[in-house]
């Protein structure tokens, strides 16, 4: 039995994993807490943490009806992330660790993601048996990046974003219009009565022949829109008409890119997971390319979209089922931690 914490942003999350089913998977939000500011604080965020850990940690265990002497493995988040926050859940899973004297695993949070998708049902359970070489679509607010994941624990990243994350343009875009935080969910909440055709903006690097992302420039797009335009924002159809087409844009630039990838390499698989993979709009695009392309598509559930800690615990599992010995107890956090940056203790990323 594995315990696993993750604490990267504004989520206090725990989880319990057996044999790659989920015995609990608990998440504790902010969301409210940092609303009054637009955005994350991190020094609130970590606060948030330091309060809730032991709450979260004792509930998972409940839930999972076992007690901190069946804990036979820790695992937690070690990068990226906000440091302030991964400190919290990175030394409290240390500590346990030492406490318990058992192997612990610090995780690269991108990475879980990568696994996600192929974490299924209720409750959710690691479904590795149907595995298969993968390009996989990792799309948050503070990353987008397309990885080549050619087996279980090993990947390429193909690219990744030079400037902006799609999910960063989001909730910049819902800035710009005056929506509430956290603003990309209330983007797409107006794009869904909104016309995507009505207002023509860029697909930044669409055509670019590499697997990079940029949506910094569709951002600036907006904002000079909005100057020249801003007779838009007067009516409930205008706002609904542009946050589809903003959407429609960030849609289209994410699935192009890895339809193309795809196509490209030797898989017959995508896979798309992180908090903008909850998109309605995305998740259905991404199906219809799919099959238009003869694609099997794996998109992860959304509760596994968002930050998680069962998808930290499922990948600290894997680890240790293909002979990890585990992380020391003296690594610190990785706050600017890349995907293909080695791991802990290794000379390479897979």
């Amino acid at each position: 039995m594995l315990l696993a914490i993750e604490t990267s942003c504004d989520e206090t999350s725990v989880a319990v994993v057996h044999n790659g089913r989920v015995l609990s998977n608990l998440v504790s939000s902010q969301t409210n807490l940092h609303a009054e500011y637009g955005g994350v604080v991190p020094e609130l965020a970590a606060r948030e943490h330091l309060r809730n850990l032991p709450l979260i940690a004792r509930a998972a265990l409940q839930q999972a009806g076992a007690s901190a002497r069946d804990v036979q493995a820790v695992a937690a988040t070690q990068g990226p992330g906000l440091p302030s926050a991964l400190m919290v859940g990175l030394k409290a899973a240390q500590a346990l660790a030492y406490a318990l004297r058992k192997p612990f695993l610090a995780i690269h949070h991108h990475e879980a993601h990568l696994y996600s998708p192929w974490i299924t049902g209720e409750p959710p359970q690691a479904d590795f048996a149907a595995f298969r070489p993968h390009v996989a679509l990792v799309v948050s607010g503070g990353h987008t990046l397309l990885a080549h994941v050619t087996g279980e624990l090993r990947h390429r990243v193909l690219g990744s974003t030079v400037d902006d994350a799609a999910g960063e343009c989001f909730d910049k875009t819902a800035k710009l219009i005056g929506l509430a935080y956290p603003g990309g969910p209330e983007v797409e909440r107006l794009a869904e009565g909104g016309n995507p055709g009505a207002f023509a903006f860029p697909r930044p690097m669409i055509d670019a022949p590499h697997d990079d992302f940029s949506f910094s420039g569709l951002k600036t797009s907006v904002r000079y829109f909005l100057r020249d335009h801003p007779a838009v924002l007067e009516t409930p159809a205008g706002r609904r008409d542009l946050c589809a087409s903003v959407q429609a844009a960030i849609v289209d630039v994410l699935i192009g890119k890895t339809i193309r990838a795809a196509r490209r390499l030797p898989v017959e698989c995508v896979t798309a997971s992180g908090g903008v993979t909850c998109n309605r709009a995305l998740r259905r695009g991404l199906a219809a390319a799919c099959e238009r392309a003869n694609l099997g598509l794996r998109l992860a559930g959304r509760r596994m979209c968002t930050d998680n800690a069962a998808m930290i615990g499922v990948l600290a599992e894997r680890k240790l089922l293909a002979g990890s010995p585990g992380t020391g107890l003296d690594e610190d956090i990785r706050p600017g931690w890349e995907l293909d940056a080695p791991p802990p203790g290794s000379g390479t990323a897979g």
